[in-house]
């Protein structure tokens, strides 16, 4: 099979895996994948799924590649924090969230990093619209920040929250606080109500 031919079929996914390539072709010689890796032609993601090059420059397409190559899960902590202007500083890896076990992957688009919770806690995330009509799964503003305060137990004082430097003009006129506080008492944590309780009053809510 030529590389032509291949890339026609998949191309237009952006990512795909190898199970996808198997229930098209059920002959397909793996050899190729490799191969076509090593001239640069195709880009590892992780383990059994790829890109193309051509995607390294699309904007918004590092985030598409989150939702795909770890599922289910769903963009959120600082990532969503940041891409919400709720925090300032640029994110340098993509931060997800999954109810799958913790883990980590580098490619040629970023570091991607998915935080594990239970299964009937994910929820509070909606699909969004990028480039090329693509859609990802991405926590709404609020269960970013429960995710965050949930997972990561030492921003528990008023100056670690002050350190987290949230943005005031959101916090006071963006955030909808019921909905926070409707999605915080789905986490059932007496510790997280502590956590969100003490936030708020940081930032005068």
């Amino acid at each position: 099979m030529s590389y032509l031919d291949f890339r026609n079929q998949f191309y237009t996914l952006g990512c795909f895996n190898i199970h996808q390539v198997n229930a098209w072709q059920p002959n397909f010689d793996k050899n190729s994948i490799s191969r076509w890796s090593k001239k640069n032609l195709l880009v590892k993601l992780r383990n059994g799924y790829y890109s193309f090059p051509e995607y390294l420059s699309q904007s918004g397409f590092a985030f598409y590649i989150s939702n795909r190559i770890y599922r289910p899960s769903y963009i959120s902590l600082h990532s969503a924090l940041a891409f919400y202007g709720m925090i300032p500083e640029a994110v340098v890896q993509i931060t997800a969230v999954t109810s799958l076990k913790t883990a980590v992957f580098k490619n040629a688009f970023g570091m991607y990093s998915y935080k594990s919770i239970q299964p009937n806690l994910l929820f509070g995330y909606e699909m969004k619209s990028f480039p090329d009509d693509r859609s990802l799964l991405f926590a709404q503003p609020e269960k970013a920040l429960l995710d965050l305060l949930y997972l990561y137990p030492f921003y528990n004082t008023p100056q670690e929250f002050e350190d987290l430097r949230m943005d005031g003009d959101y916090m006071q006129e963006d955030l909808n606080l019921e909905r926070l506080n409707a999605y915080t008492e789905r986490f059932q944590s007496k510790v997280l109500d502590r956590r969100i309780k003490l936030l708020l009053k940081t930032y005068g809510l």
